[in-house]
Order: structure tokens, then sequence, then C-alpha cells
């Protein structure tokens, strides 16, 4: 199915703030053939920014009513949100292996939370645009392999990195320390008892690592030359709980105009956190204006799984996870269905709400297709230009996920179905019909009329798994 509607994507009640997020001015940018989006033979650059824990209905242009994202909605409303966008996983490790290797769940390297580096051997976006001469950087968490491994941004095609690279350190948001590539950036934060990892609750906060790693950032962006593309991978760490702190684990430095919201303190924390991640948004698309480079840019926003019910937050109380059940490290839809939005003014048309499925896989084919560049074979992803430019909707593909966590489970979504096993390999699978049931309320496969999509169900998820040394599931063990 494929469907565009035109529409504005601007949360309930915002007010006055949506001025704060009135459009960019225009800096129209052809290529010689006259194509918009890149300007005297350079192509055309790509900024991701991905969220942490961030839920489908965190935001306003997704039916969010309490938390204000002026900035993303307005994002939104110039570009294309993927109503179905599909995060790699339902936990932070292994989405991030899929969106930079473009290979799904079921072979891609790192597969779970454990400390799985990428290997040499393993190709990123970043190491292909690399090569296209494209700049490279990473700011904020990465957690595909630390210091001195061959999973180390700096090795893995970044030319730039700065933040946390381990998803263990980047629990604490008031660290005594930051990576700038493989060297320590010492901070004024105190942490007792600090972890081998650098995590951590601080007991005197003074640099709060959100705002550090987005000023280095802009800077870095800052300095990027007329003549040059980039590729700018901001991996925020909000609005993650610090889970070292236990029920007071939502960090964040103010509470700005959530302060006297009659709200458990811990929402209020959460809100002001989204907001926070949503000015520095704004802060991004107001910079690449001022450079000149606004319709010369791909943006994309995503987060890497569903909502946390970690350090004092309780998704529920702003329906974090909108009309889906579940939520982070569930395979429901509330687990991996997260905001999917992708901003290009004169290339993507403006207030676009987009249903079909799509996938942190497909980042790799359309960044290559960006730059012109050949990607490896054996890939699960689908080039999205054609799709962002209005032409055609995505190959349709099953589309699947793995977790290897609380005795594992699978998922694939194969048109306007959705089949779940647990545990994997060997469980029963449930069958849910999205189009009909997007809450995944009702079984199918308890009745006896949905037995070949069952069976249908079963073949793909076998097919989609390959054995991982690291990641065995329980029947290879």
């Amino acid at each position: 199915m494929f469907s565009l509607i035109f529409a504005a994507c601007i949360a309930p009640g915002l007010g006055p703030l949506t001025a704060a997020a009135a459009p960019l001015p225009a800096t129209r940018m052809v290529q010689e053939d006259g194509t918009p989006g890149a300007t005297g033979g350079r192509p055309p650059s790509l900024v991701v920014v991905l969220a942490d824990d961030l839920g489908w209905g965190d935001i306003g242009c997704q039916g969010q009513e309490k938390i204000l994202t002026p900035w993303i909605d307005r994002m939104a409303a110039e570009g294309m949100r993927f109503s179905a966008g599909y995060a790699g996983s339902t936990v932070c490790a292994p989405s991030r292996s899929v969106l930079m290797t473009g290979m799904h769940a079921g072979h891609t390297r790192v597969r779970g939370n454990r400390r799985v580096p990428l290997r040499d051997e393993d190709v990123t976006v970043a190491e292909v645009l690399k090569g296209q001469g494209y700049r490279t950087a990473l700011f904020g968490k990465w957690g595909l392999g630390n210091a001195g491994s061959s999973g180390h941004p700096v090795r893995q095609g970044f030319e730039r990195f700065f933040g946390f690279s381990d998803q263990l350190h980047a629990h604490n948001s008031y660290p005594t320390h930051l990576w700038d590539g493989e060297q320590r950036v010492e901070l004024s934060n105190v942490v007792p008892g600090e972890g081998k990892w650098g995590q951590g609750k601080a007991s005197e906060r003074h640099d709060w690592a959100p705002a550090r790693i987005h000023r280095e950032a802009m800077g870095w962006l800052r300095s990027i030359s007329d003549d040059e593309p980039f590729f700018l991978y901001l991996a925020s760490t909000i609005p993650h709980a610090n889970n070292e702190a236990g029920s007071d684990g939502m960090e964040v430095p103010e509470l700005g105009v959530y302060a006297d919201r009659p709200w458990p303190r811990r929402q209020r924390e959460h809100a002001a956190m989204v907001s926070a991640l949503d000015r520095q948004v704004g802060e991004l698309l107001e910079t690449l204006a001022s450079m000149g480079r606004d319709e010369d840019t791909l943006v994309i926003f995503l987060s890497d799984n569903g909502p946390h019910r970690e350090g004092g937050n309780d998704p529920d109380f702003a329906d974090s996870n909108g009309p889906y059940r579940g939520i982070k490290r569930a395979l429901t839809e509330g687990g991996i269905r997260v905001p999917f939005i992708a901003r290009w003014p004169g290339t993507v048309e403006a207030g676009v709400v987009n249903d079909s499925p799509v996938h942190f896989q497909d980042l790799f084919a359309t960044a290559g297709a960006l730059a012109g560049a050949e990607v490896p074979a054996g890939l699960d992803s689908r080039d999205l230009l054609p799709t962002l430019r209005g032409a055609s909707p995505p190959p349709s593909t099953p589309l699947y996920w793995e977790f290897h966590e609380r005795g594992s489970a699978e998922a694939v979504r194969f048109g306007r179905w959705k089949a779940i096993r647990s545990p994997m390999q060997t469980g029963s699978i449930r069958l849910f019909d999205l189009t009909d049931d997007p809450g995944e309320d009702r079984d199918l496969a308890l009745g006896p009329d949905y037995t070949e999509r069952v069976q249908e169900a079963a073949r793909y998820m076998d097919a989609a798994h390959l054995p991982s040394a690291e990641f065995k599931t329980p029947a290879e063990r």
C-alpha cells in the first residue's frame, strides 16, 4: 500500500511556541543539470539525527499533546513523515548496527547489547560516503566498538567522533569524561564509585553531556567548506534514562516550561529532555540555513527503539507509544515503530505523510544513491530516494527483527501482516493484521483461517536468520 497524505504537522495547543519554528529562509540549490538538491557538481549532504528511546508518540506531529516539539514537527511539515517507520531493533546497539550496516538483525554483526564490536570487514554508511569524498563525523552515542577495538568509529569511516563509544557509559548524562576520537576529554562532573565503563550517578553535576556534544557537533558543521559534501550522524542520548540512578534517572539540567506543570517530577524531566532535543534540531536546521546548505542537505530524524520505563519514567503518562502496544524490549509495534522523518527542501515535497513501511536498513542504499556510490552486495537496504522525490513507493519486502534477551523473540512484517515468534525458531507464532488491528490485540494465529499466513511468516523468519557465534538462539546453544 502506498498513499500520500498532505497535512500540517503541528502539536495541538502549541500556541506561541510555533512561532519559534517559522520557515527558514530559502537557499535554493540546483545542480548544473538543473536538478534540485546540490550545487556546482557537489553531491548532496546527509544528516541523520537519532534520538535514544524516543517513542513514536512522543512528538507533536504524531499526536503528542503534553510535550512540545515545534522544530521536529516543522521538520515533518516541511518534509515527509513515514507513519510506518521502523527501528532496526527494540534495543540500542543492534538497532544502530542495522542503521550503519544496512543489514537487518538476522545477519548484522551486532544483534544485542553485549560489547561485540564491528569488525574490519564490516562496511558502514560512513565508510562508503568517506570513499566518495564526504566529510564524516559522529557526535553522541555509538555502541558498536570502544577505543582500541575494530568497531571504534574512527576505524569505521568517521573522521571525527565525539561522545560516548560505550552504551553503558552513555547512561550517565553527567559523566566524568567523554571521548574525542580515542582520547579522553575530562569533564567537571563528580561520579562516586564510577563503573568500569564510566557509568554511575553524579554527585556534582556541571557539564550536561548532551549539551556539550551538541556544541561540538555544531562547531564541526560550521567548519565545513562550501565545496565539501558531508555526512553528520547526530546520535543523541536523549531521552534515555540513567539506569544506574534508579528512579532518579531522568537527568536534565532544567525543567523549562514544564517546571510548573502539575505532573510527577520524572514526567516533567522526560518532557524537558524531549524539548531539549527539539531545540537542538532547531539549531541544526538554522545552522544549515545560515551556511546556505539547507536545500543541499537531506536531514533524517529517527529514534533507535520505542519508549522506556526506566529512571522513573512512565511512558503511559504522555502516551509515548501512541496507538501501539509495547515499549522498548518488545517486538510489538510500540517497541520498534519509531519517528521517521525526512526533510530536504526543494526535493522532498512538504507536508507528506507516507504509510509505506520503511526501516533503518534502508539508510545505506539511500545514502549510497545520494552520493552516487556503489554499495556492497548482500544488503537488505532499499533506496528511498525515489520515494522521497514522490516517484514511487519503496520495493515491497518483508521486514525482520530479532531480540536476544528475555528468552529471545523474532518478528516479521510482510504487507499488512505482522508475526512474532518467541522463543526464536521454536516458539509459537502470533499473527496480527496491522491494517485492521494496529494495536496487535487480536492474535489471528489462534483461529483456523490463517494457517497459510502463519506458515508464510515462519518461512520468512527461518530464511532471515543466519547463525551468529556471538548471538546464539536458544535452539543453537
